[in-house]
Formats: C-alpha cells, structure tokens, sequence
C-alpha cells in the first residue's frame, strides 16, 4: 500500500477520478483499522506507518482532486461527494454469501450501459443538478439497478448502487430491501470470482476480481477476505512503480486489441498510462487491499 501511494505521489495529476476514490476508499479502511486496534500496544509501530499513510493520502488525494476539477469539471462535481472523507462508511458485522442465492447463469454483461449507471448515481448524490435533491430514485433506475441475470461490470455497478443509498442513508422503500438484493449480487460475484480463480486469474479477469472484493467487502461479506486472494493480489503489483496494470513483462506486446478489452468497463475515462499501469486497476487494488487489512 505503501508502494501505491508512491505511485500516487509521481502520477497524482494524471490519475483519473475511479483511482482518486480507490485511494480515499483506502484510507477510509486505514483509518478504520487504526480506531478498531487503537488499544493493542503491541502494534504501536504498525500502527505509526498506518497514521503516516493515511497523512501522507490526504495530502494526495487533495491534490489529485484539485487537477481533477481542473482536467474535467463536469465529471468532478457529479461525483464529488465519494471523494469526501467522511463518505464511506464501513462494515461493523459480517456475513458470509449464499451460493444458493447466486444466479444460476448470467445474461448480458452490458445489461445497461455505463452513462445510464452515472445518472442514476447522479440521482441518489444530489448531483444531478446543483444543489439537486438527493436520494431519488426513478423508474428507469429502478428497473436497471434491480434486474436479474446482470453480470460483469453491470452487477457490481447495481451493488455499488445500493451501497452509495446506504451512504447517503436514502430512505426511499425500495432501499427497505436493500440486503435482500446485496445478497443476491455478492453471491453471484463471488460465483464470477471463483470462476476467475478457477480460469487462472487471466489479466483480463483481475480487475473485476479485484473490484468485486472491494465493494462486497464493503457490503460486509468477509468471505471475500481469503487469504490466497490477498496473496494472488499482491504477486499483481509492479514491483517499480507500485502501481496495478498491464504485467512489465507482458506491456510492450500490449498495445491495441488486448488493451481494449480491458477498457470495456470504463471507455470514457479509463487512463491507462504511459508504463502500463492502469488508473482502474490500481483503484480496486488499493480498495480491495485496505478492505483486507481492516477485515484482518
């Protein structure tokens, strides 16, 4: 993690705005490790590095919103407020996914496209006009965000729903079922993870992997956490850079059809850099790993 904010540190004005909040939803499980331990003395050492990564990211993250709001202003202010300190909220108990509930198999991975999904986040924030209303939830929103068989990106986007109504504490009634749907969608990412284990963690399926993590561990299932994950997660940093992306040896031969697919989830502001690191990857690693070391 201290690698990552060293990459951070050299590419904060050229890393896109789902990096920025990788980063502050690493914090956020920084900060909740340290208040969870703060009576174990025994790791007052551990705990000094921890307060020193957790400065040293608000002085990035500050930064980087900064260049954001400069390079792309209209996008920074819909998505503003998951750049704030105080927005994540993180779990306090803990369940485990039903496979029952998992989806038996997955329709279309595209089951909605990625500016649909920006509105109706834009519609839960407020941001869908200045000093917009928050919390609201239109029909179309309704009927994409709770439709079944989604898979890929499009499920873990319909999770990532629920969880900004958690944390705006929306109170329309389709929220009163909000657990009922977030164990739907994290049984079915965690059938898509073990299928991703089970192919042999290809590139191509890391970040998803990686992104499923992040928010179902969030969403409070702690069977994410497995420790082989943590494992396989880490041997995907470049070593150099500390970033996440394209494996050093495998970048040069990159360029064109591979990389495309990768961009699939994020067409509009998916950077991937000059080195091979990708801002996305890297932000659902740094999400997912923070998500690990307050699970532990």
């Amino acid at each position: 993690m201290e690698k990552a904010a060293y990459f951070m540190e050299n590419t904060y004005r050229d890393i896109n705005l789902d990096a920025v909040v990788g980063f502050r939803i690493l914090q956020a499980h920084l900060k909740g490790a340290l208040e969870e331990r703060a009576s174990e003395h025994e790791l007052l050492s551990q705990q000094a590095r921890v307060e020193s990564l957790v400065r040293k990211l608000s002085s990035l993250i500050e930064k980087a919103m900064h260049s954001l709001e400069q390079n792309d202003l209209e996008y920074f202010k819909e998505f503003e407020p998951i750049l704030g300190p105080d927005f994540w909220i993180l779990p306090h108990s803990w369940n485990q996914t039903d496979s029952t509930l998992a989806y038996p198999e997955f329709g279309d991975p595209d089951c909605f496209n990625e500016e649909i999904s920006d509105s109706c986040f834009t519609y839960l924030l407020g941001t869908w006009k200045d000093n917009g209303k928050p919390c609201i939830v239109t029909n179309a929103c309704r009927n994409i965000m709770t439709k079944f068989g989604c898979s890929d990106y499009s499920l873990s986007h319909q999770l990532f729903y629920f969880m900004f109504a958690d944390m705006k504490r929306c109170s329309n009634h389709l929220f009163l079922r909000a657990q009922y749907y977030k164990n739907i969608f994290c049984a079915s990412m965690m059938k898509i993870n073990m299928e991703i284990e089970s192919n042999g963690f290809k590139y191509f399926s890391q970040d998803l992997f990686m992104e499923n993590i992040m928010f179902c561990g969030m969403s409070g299932f702690s069977d994410f956490y497995k420790p082989h994950w943590l494992e396989a997660i880490l041997s995907w940093q470049r070593p150099e850079e500390g970033c996440f992306g394209k494996p050093s040896n495998d970048f040069a031969h990159s360029r064109g059809t591979d990389q495309n697919q990768l961009l699939r989830r994020v067409k509009r502001r998916e950077k991937m850099l000059a080195d091979g690191c990708s801002s996305h990857n890297t932000a659902v690693a740094v999400g997912a790993l923070g998500g690990f070391l307050y699970y532990y």
